[in-house]
């Protein structure tokens, strides 16, 4: 008797728990927890509990493939510059306002010099066909990439040129090109999320109406180090910084154009979160802010650490930020809190598959 009733209790035990799992996961409208929960709970109890010495031996086949080892960076530190711009219907002032901008930045002590998202062009989509340039064929072709080069190379600093509108085999593209200190160019990244977005009464705007997306996450080995870039609204998917992260990326680039209804709820929020879920620093760089143009700009351009502390930032107005990355801080920062090395590869994955697919 005695034995009988300590068999019924834990399968009540074991009801009840299951029970539990299965109404959190209905709470949370996915069917796909509720399985993973469901078994999730039968494995635990058929086996001994994981300890998390032996967790942490899964925790490479949390990314496929697993995850690069932070590599030596070129330099311990220097000065980065972010050009919050004002961005005219005028091409040819844009560029020579960007280029003044640069060599200002420069001047002050910047080895790397980032721009804002669209800076030659109004954001709009009846602007993106009539300011895009064809940057595979440079020149006259595309005035504001030759500028980019050509400051590059003058002044021997590395260049992530915000982003442009850009042409090519009959699509539109919103591009950011990295230029190195030859003034060669390094990298294409062309804008992978595109910003589709209906709030009624507050921002509608399609960039699918007239661009078409990218393909290709792009990290990019520098004078200044591993940089992986996105585009605005590609901060807002962690997967693409984690796979950066697990290419092993120093740094991450966001030339943005974050609005008055997002900007001040998520820009900091998310720039944040990105440099604190991989322990690596972000920098980003909007357009200044003009309330008479048909896109309004929240502007505040900003540099965060590993630590998801904000290291420098502005207000809306036009502004040349310069400030310090030290990347010492970078291992000091997963020593003391070593989540890399914590994952659970056993209950979860990320996984790159262009470089997947290139093993």
């Amino acid at each position: 008797m005695i034995r009988n009733r300590l068999i019924m209790k834990a399968l009540a035990s074991l009801s009840s728990s299951t029970l539990s799992l299965r109404c959190c996961s209905y709470n949370n409208k996915s069917s796909l927890n509720l399985n993973s929960l469901f078994f999730a709970r039968r494995r635990f109890h058929s086996s001994p509990p994981i300890s998390m010495a032996s967790a942490s031996v899964n925790n490479e086949r949390a990314r496929a493939p697993p995850a690069i080892p932070l590599p030596p960076p070129p330099l311990s530190k220097f000065k980065i510059g972010l050009c919050q711009l004002s961005v005219t219907a005028d091409k040819e002032k844009n560029i020579a306002h960007a280029r003044q901008a640069i060599q200002d930045a420069a001047s002050k002590g910047a080895q790397l010099v980032l721009l804002p998202e669209i800076w030659n062009s109004p954001y709009s989509n009846d602007s993106f066909p009539v300011y895009a340039e064809d940057v595979d064929a440079g020149g006259d072709a595309s005035p504001s990439t030759a500028m980019l080069s050509d400051l590059a190379r003058l002044l021997k600093i590395t260049i992530i040129g915000g982003s442009i509108p850009e042409r090519s085999g009959g699509n539109l593209y919103n591009t950011c090109c990295v230029f190195g200190t030859d003034g060669k160019l390094k990298a294409k990244h062309r804008k992978i999320h595109l910003f589709d977005m209906d709030i009624p009464g507050k921002i509608t705007f399609m960039e699918s109406k007239t661009l078409t997306a990218g393909e290709t996450p792009t990290i990019v080995d520098t004078e200044v180090g591993r940089i992986g870039i996105g585009i605005c609204y590609d901060i807002r998917f962690p997967e693409l910084a984690m796979i950066y992260a697990a290419r092993g990326a120093h740094l991450l680039c966001y030339p943005g154009a974050f609005n008055m209804t997002t900007g001040p709820l998520h820009w900091e929020l998310l720039q944040r979160a990105r440099a604190t879920d991989n322990q690596l620093y972000v920098a980003t760089c909007s357009p200044a802010r003009d309330t008479g143009s048909g896109y309004i700009a929240w502007g505040h351009s900003t540099l965060v650490g590993p630590w998801g502390e904000v290291l420098a930032t502005t207000e809306h107005e036009e502004a040349i930020i310069i400030a310090e990355i030290d990347y010492s801080i970078l291992e000091q920062r997963r020593t003391h809190l070593p989540v890399t090395k914590q994952r659970r590869g056993d209950l979860y994955q990320v996984v790159d598959f262009q470089r997947l697919n290139s093993h």
